[in-house]
């Protein structure tokens, strides 16, 4: 009892009987999407999820976010019932279509997400700059989402689906739309993640890609499971063996040939030269391209697992920076300054006063130049520019203020 209870516990998510029956208005069943599979997820496992369209692979991962409602059967996440809201936080989720606000930046996307979360705004930066250089978009983080390709929306919806660092990451279709390198890296990621503790549910068209990174899968076909097993368990092909050898000529194959048809009765079926696959090959002119720094408006290739994905953030040490910074910012605040509006305005007009004063008196000949007199009063300089009225200068120094003026006339020009 004590053991079976120790493996369940072990278990993300735990389905026993599970049944999806779509009805219409009037209540009529109209299709079975799900027929009473059975199936767990340990923990720490990549597990794959597969079938061809219609088989009931999103269906089964709705219900496991609580986005649908199971009809029959029993279904478990984190031990409780898939609808709990605090199911919800330890899970990430990657959708088939990549839904994003179209005028929202990559930036603002990733941080839009973490408040969704309830992260503080230090820790979505630092996890917004982290997943952008993963993923390969650091270079793109200030465009719109709406100009991207669908590749690259996908990059940026595998960063949203990682930004609450979640126990149980579910990815549909996380390579749809990726090219060779995109997919290589996911698959590269999903892989890493797994090392570290993660427990990732996948469900991909690409069985090649399934292959490569899940320990164990589930075969779906018309809402049932047509078989489940490790890989190794499914792909284990006992009507064949393989030898690999050195480049043989052919006398040393007829020889072999005549070895097996003596010994076993049987000969060989065909003999080929192993090739490169078209990935390895397109990788590797990819990469003699950067080398070469060609320039690309693209995605980026992408950086090293975020920090936080790898357990190397927050505690103490984070809490100790804010409450520093905090200090350090309160002290470098500069102190407040009061201003009269009164003095303010007064100090305003004399400025005023003195900037027309001085460019009416910058173009006067200087004094140790011989002055003339030209008709009508003016003073005329050496060079024959008139100097200006003294009564004009004087007016502007009394600052034209009719207070000043006396009442008997004295002062009028």
């Amino acid at each position: 009892m004590a053991s079976s209870q120790h493996g369940s516990e072990a278990r993300i998510v735990d389905a026993a009987g599970l049944t999806k029956t779509f009805s219409d208005f009037w209540m009529r069943a109209t299709a079975r999407a799900v027929d009473g599979i059975d199936f767990h997820i340990d923990r720490h496992e990549i597990f794959g999820l597969l079938g061809p369209n219609g088989s009931g692979k999103s269906t089964t991962i709705k219900m496991i976010l609580g986005l649908l409602h199971r009809s029959r059967g029993r279904l478990v996440v984190f031990g409780r019932d898939p609808s709990d809201v605090e199911v919800k936080r330890k899970i990430g989720y990657l959708p088939e279509e990549t839904y994003l606000y179209r005028f929202l930046n990559p930036t603002e996307t990733i941080d839009y997400y973490g408040k969704l979360f309830g992260l503080d705004r230090r820790t979505r930066r630092r996890r917004t700059e982290e997943l952008l250089e993963m993923v390969g978009l650091t270079q793109v983080a200030h465009r719109p989402a709406g100009e991207f390709s669908k590749g690259m929306a996908r990059r940026l919806g595998l960063a949203q689906a990682l930004v609450n660092d979640p126990e149980l990451l579910i990815l549909d279709e996380p390579t749809s739309g990726l090219d060779p390198i995109g997919t290589r890296q996911v698959k590269d990621l999903i892989l890493e993640l797994g090392r570290r503790g993660k427990t990732i549910l996948l469900t991909s068209h690409l069985l090649a890609d399934v292959e490569d990174v899940c320990s164990r899968m589930v075969i779906l076909y018309g809402g049932k499971i047509r078989a489940q097993g490790t890989a190794n368990e499914l792909l284990a092909d006992s009507r064949h063996t393989l030898l690999r050898t050195p480049r043989l000529d052919a006398a040393t194959i007829k020889a072999v040939d005549e070895t097996l048809h003596r010994m076993q009765g049987i000969s060989i079926e065909g003999v080929s030269a192993p090739r490169q696959t078209l990935e390895e090959l397109f990788l590797d002119i990819v990469e003699r391209a950067r080398a070469e720094q060609i320039a690309t408006s693209g995605a980026q290739s992408g950086g090293r697992i975020a920090s936080f994905l790898q357990g190397e953030e927050g505690g103490d040490g984070a809490a100790g920076r804010d409450v520093v910074d905090q200090l350090v910012k309160a002290s470098t605040m500069p102190a407040p300054v009061f201003v009269d509006a009164s003095s303010e305005r007064g100090s305003t007009a004399t400025s005023q006063r003195a900037a027309i004063l001085d460019a009416l008196i910058e173009p006067a000949t200087p004094a140790a130049q011989p002055v003339a007199k030209a008709a009508g009063g003016s003073s005329v300089g050496s060079s024959g520019t008139p100097n200006l009225d003294q009564g004009l200068i004087d007016s502007l120094l009394d600052g034209g203020d009719a207070s000043k003026k006396k009442p008997n006339g004295e002062g009028r020009a």
